[in-house]
C-alpha cells in the first residue's frame, strides 16, 4: 500500500514534524507555548509550538506546491483547453477537471513520492539523519522530475536573467531557477498539446458553418449544429482513453 502522498508533501517543504501528541509526551520539561530552537537536528528537539507553526505554514503552501512543482499545471490546461475547443462550456465541470487533473497527479507523481518517502520521511522519522540531510533527499527526486520535463532553452533564460555562471551540471543549477522554467515549460508543453486538440474540432466548425452558408442558414449558430457531430467524433475516436494515455505518457 502507497504511503500518504500528503505526509511527502509535507515532508519537502518541512520536516520537522512530529504528532503533538508525542511532543508533549516527550518534552515534559519545557512549556507546552515555548520556542526552543536547541536540538533541532531530531525531531523530538523541536518545540511543539514550533512544529505547529511549521505545520500551519506547510498547508498553506502545499496548494502551490502540488500546482507548481508537479504535473497538475499540464493535466489541468490541456483538459480546460479539450472543453473549450469542444465547446462544451461548463462540461465537464471545473470540479469534475481538477478532480481528475489531481488524481492523475497523484497517480504520476507516486514513483516520486514513494522515493522520498524512502530515501528522506522513514530515515529521518527514524532519527538516523538530520534534517539538512532529508530537506536535501527529499529534493532530489523532485528535482529530477521537473529536469525531465523542462526545455533547455526556459532553463538557459533564467539563469541568463539571473546572471549565473553557465552550469556545469544538474547540481549546478539552483532551485529558484529550476522552478520558474519547469513552469514555463508546462505551460508552453501544454498549448502544444491543446493545439493538436483544437485542429480537429476547427475543421468540424469551418465544415459546418460553410454547410451552413451555403444553404442560406445564416441565422442558425453554427454550435448547435457543430457540438453533436464533434461529441460524436470524440466519443468514436475514444477520446478520453487517448487524451489521458497520451498525457500519462508524456511524463515517462
Amino acid at each position: 500500500m502507497q504511503r500518504p502522498l500528503i505526509l511527502v508533501a509535507v515532508l519537502m517543504a518541512g520536516v520537522l514534524l512530529l504528532p503533538v501528541a508525542e511532543a508533549v509526551a516527550a518534552d515534559t520539561e519545557a512549556p507546552f507555548f515555548s520556542l526552543r530552537l536547541d536540538d533541532v537536528e531530531s525531531p523530538r528537539g523541536v518545540s511543539t509550538a514550533l512544529r505547529i507553526v511549521v505545520l500551519l505554514t506547510v498547508l498553506s503552501l502545499a496548494p502551490a506546491l502540488l500546482i507548481m512543482l508537479t504535473s497538475f499545471t499540464r493535466i489541468v490546461m490541456v483538459l480546460s483547453i479539450l472543453r473549450q475547443a469542444m465547446g462544451t462550456h461548463s462540461m465537464p465541470p471545473n470540479q469534475v477537471i481538477v478532480g481528475l487533473s489531481l488524481f492523475l497527479t497523484f497517480f504520476i507523481m507516486s514513483p516520486v513520492f514513494e522515493e522520498v518517502n524512502d530515501q528522506a520521511l522513514q530515515p529521518y522519522m527514524s532519527e538516523t539523519i538530520d534534517s539538512a540531510t532529508a530537506l536535501e533527499r527529499a529534493a532530489g527526486p523532485l528535482r529530477r522530475f521537473m529536469l525531465r520535463q523542462t526545455y533547455e532553452a526556459d532553463l538557459a533564460l533564467f539563469v541568463e536573467v539571473a546572471r549565473l555562471e553557465r552550469p556545469r551540471n544538474a547540481e549546478d543549477i539552483p532551485t529558484t531557477v529550476l522552478v520558474p522554467s519547469f513552469v514555463i515549460s508546462e505551460i508552453k508543453t501544454a498549448f502544444k498539446i491543446g493545439l493538436l486538440l483544437y485542429v480537429p474540432f476547427l475543421v468540424v466548425d469551418m465544415v459546418v458553418a460553410s454547410v451552413l452558408l451555403s444553404m442560406g442558414m445564416m441565422m442558425l449558430p453554427p454550435i448547435m449544429i457543430s457540438l453533436p457531430f464533434k461529441l460524436m467524433l470524440f466519443v468514436l475516436a475514444d477520446g478520453w482513453h487517448l487524451l489521458v494515455g497520451s498525457l500519462v505518457r508524456s511524463f515517462l
